[in-house]
């Protein structure tokens, strides 16, 4: 649990982290969708996915080689983070 919990405050220490980490909750996209749906810099959203990816949060869902429209998902850790996130109203 305590692992979890890093995780959830890892996520809430970035605001663009929150939001792309939210937006993957509800379907997989590219960073151009998070990006645009987010009214974010396109910048901020890949270091965001970068760093979740890192935490095992979120995972590319496309082979690693390809380099136009990559796909990103939630992954199960991701979305035990978010619920504890959501339940707890912290976001």
């Amino acid at each position: 649990m305590t692992s979890q919990w890093n995780d959830v405050s890892f996520v809430l220490a970035s605001t663009y982290r929150v939001n792309v980490l939210d937006q993957l909750s509800d379907s997989s996209t590219t960073p151009s969708q998070l990006a645009s749906e987010a009214q974010l810099p396109i910048s901020h959203v890949s270091r965001a996915l970068r760093e979740l990816r890192d935490h095992a949060l979120v995972k590319l869902l496309v082979p690693e080689d390809r380099k136009k429209d990559r796909i990103y998902g939630i992954t199960d850790q991701g979305a035990e983070v978010w619920e504890t996130i959501e339940s707890q109203n912290l976001a």
